[in-house]
């Protein structure tokens, strides 16, 4: 049954741990619940914000009308043949569950986003990427439930118009619509990416050269918990900024003065590891006050203890400024500022 509450405190439930209030606040479980919270809304005339794992988000003021906590789980297959699965999850679940079942069973394709944080639901809407693999990669299609009408429909991969840590849903239809599923079609043939980051070197050092996938999902989650710190331990939004783009010639002029430069080809255009210009600027690893920027990873901004949004931004805007005049790059948030 629905449970709507007023004036809730948020800061459990970002893994920034930032004190923040939501006018209303409910936890839905069920599509029943959810169709509940979308009727109250419409009859209290209120805004509804969707909620999921809380890790991609800085919440720099109080929320008007109702957050919903998604709780919706549940996984399971809805189509398979000899070469393929169809695996869907319901929203609410965790994507590294997902992940971990899809490693369990053999199937193929986002064993590289292992230990990416949230839920299944957001990934669609970020685009999550990991070790030169994109959720849309194995995307088959999501069914969301329109916030306005109630009415479920169908999103094919087209519909969806994914770019680099970009949907629709972060755009167009922002705040539209409740994402209730997601369906992946995955491969039951070895389809392995390793030559992304330290995946590769890793399996070396251990003496592995033709992996299997539980040992290739073992060693990204070793290598993502040596560099990157639990929100559990060390308050955190995961990756804060995006990997700008920039022209070759731009390239070209930035490697002159910067022989190291770190660079990722992607066509007429060039990459940089936004973790490596933050690095240059040398905030890695420096701590200002309450908030800081993790020591082993320079995308990492963290909360040391008590930090308000306003430190966190302030931060931030110090970072692009800096960033901005030594590189001429301006850099973007990954995370969402609410």
């Amino acid at each position: 049954m629905l449970h709507i509450e007023k004036n809730f405190e948020l800061q459990k439930l970002n893994t920034l741990k930032l004190a923040a209030k939501a006018e209303f606040f409910a936890v839905v479980s069920n599509k029943e619940e959810l169709l509940g919270a979308i009727s109250w809304s419409k009859a209290k005339n209120v805004p509804i914000f969707v909620l999921g794992g809380g890790s991609n988000i800085l919440i720099s003021k109080k929320i008007k009308g109702l957050v919903l906590k998604n709780e919706i789980k549940g996984t399971g297959i809805l189509a398979e043949d000899r070469e393929s699965v169809t695996f869907s999850a319901l929203s609410g679940e965790n994507w590294t569950h997902f992940v971990h079942l899809a490693a369990e069973n053999g199937w193929y394709g986002v064993e590289n986003l292992y230990l990416v944080p949230g839920t299944v639901g957001a990934a669609p809407v970020q685009n999550i990427g990991a070790y030169g693999v994109e959720l849309k990669d194995t995307f088959d299609h999501l069914v969301a439930i329109n916030l306005e009408t109630g009415k479920e429909k169908i999103f094919t991969i087209k519909d969806c118009h994914f770019a680099y840590r970009n949907s629709i849903f972060k755009n167009k239809l922002k705040g539209k619509y409740f994402i209730y599923s997601v369906a992946l079609r995955l491969n039951k043939k070895a389809s392995l990416k390793l030559d992304y980051g330290d995946i590769r070197v890793k399996l070396l050092e251990k003496g592995i050269k033709k992996p299997n996938l539980k040992q290739v999902v073992s060693v990204i989650q070793e290598i993502r918990n040596s560099k990157l710190p639990s929100p559990a331990v060390l308050a955190n939004a995961g990756s804060f900024f995006k990997n700008p783009e920039i022209s070759i010639s731009e390239f070209r002029k930035l490697e002159t003065s910067f022989p190291d430069i770190k660079s990722f080809p992607t066509g007429k255009k060039v990459k940089i590891p936004a973790g490596w210009l933050i690095e240059k600027a040398g905030f890695k690893g420096k701590k200002f006050g309450s908030v800081g920027v993790y020591e082993k990873q320079a995308l990492i901004l963290v909360n040391y203890g008590g930090a308000t949004a306003r430190d966190l931004l302030a931060l931030v805007k110090d970072i692009k400024k800096t960033v901005k005049k030594l590189f001429t790059i301006d850099l973007e948030e990954e995370v969402n500022i609410i």
